[in-house]
């Protein structure tokens, strides 16, 4: 296909992207009271539990402008319509590059969104599961007879950075496979390193979450952990087979920049007498 009509199907695919999230914004709008109580429930809920637990606590979610409450209608709407439309726009974009895929790649790539999708969802699930303790800690150290007033932008925006964190946390053990399935990192490596590998996962969990709440750090860290440990067992089943592969072909110990089958054929036919080569009688043996 010539380069204009690459970019002729480029802008198709970006028309119909673009379509599809302003319907999904369109929809979601008539749902806005339905998401702004999924929206709000966490602050509800570790209000409630301050409150509960003898904390004085006056603390409320405000509009600090008189266009506010459209604007951040609008941009929930937004956020809404991206992820219901999803489905959509993440197809075009798959279907303006599996042509240039050979077939090896399209079953990886398949087999990559098949996992990262799930992934990615039980992350974003995660996150918002263990949000309230987050913010129950956080407004816990407002001072007594001090209001703790937020904006509805800046609390979406904190929300969202959480639920991000998690969702993307969660993609990290799958890149490790990746890079393993491409030769970037064996098995022995990982596991030679698994105790620095927890160890910055605690880290990472710790600056990644803007609560300082054991709780969330552990509701994050530890299915990095135990999704780290499957990528490991993962990786160490594929070099398990690569190095079977290898030994058929016999191209055990041979360094990976020299690792190729033509080479192996090429010396099987330099071993194989030429057609130019002298026969029994001292006579030239004809070409084949």
């Amino acid at each position: 296909m010539p380069l204009a009509e690459h970019l002729r199907e480029l802008r198709n695919r970006l028309v119909k992207s673009v379509l599809a999230i302003l319907a999904g914004t369109i929809v979601a709008a008539f749902f806005y009271d339905q998401l702004l109580d999924l929206l709000t429930g966490p602050w509800e809920r570790a209000i409630d539990n301050l409150r509960d637990s003898g904390h004085p606590v006056k603390a409320e979610l405000t509009f600090p402008g008189i266009a506010e409450p459209f604007t951040f209608a609008l941009k929930i709407s937004l956020v809404a319509g991206l992820v219901a439309s999803s489905p959509v726009w993440l197809y075009q974009i798959w279907s303006f590059i599996v042509p240039a895929l050979h077939r090896n790649e399209r079953r990886w790539s398949l087999l990559f969104s098949a996992i990262a999708g799930p992934l990615f969802i039980v992350g974003f699930v995660t996150g918002y599961y263990v949000l309230p303790k987050g913010i129950e800690l956080l407004i816990s150290f407002t001072p007594e007879g001090v209001a703790n007033l937020n904006s509805l932008s800046d609390y979406l925006s904190f929300v969202l950075r959480i639920l991000l964190v998690f969702a993307v946390a969660f993609e990290i053990p799958l890149f490790v496979i990746l890079l393993n399935g491409m030769g970037a990192v064996s098995a022995k490596q990982l596991a030679g390193a698994r105790a620095w590998i927890i160890v910055g996962t605690f880290v990472f969990a710790a600056v990644a979450t803007p609560s300082t709440d054991p709780i969330t750090m552990l509701f994050l860290a530890l299915p990095m952990t135990v999704l780290f440990l499957v990528a490991e067992l993962v990786a160490f089943l594929v070099d398990r087979r690569r190095a079977k592969r290898d030994a058929e072909v016999g191209l055990v110990g041979v360094p990976d920049d020299e690792a190729s089958e033509i080479r192996i054929e090429r010396d099987v036919r330099d071993d194989m007498p030429s057609p130019l080569d002298d026969d029994d009688t001292g006579g030239s043996r004809p070409a084949p």
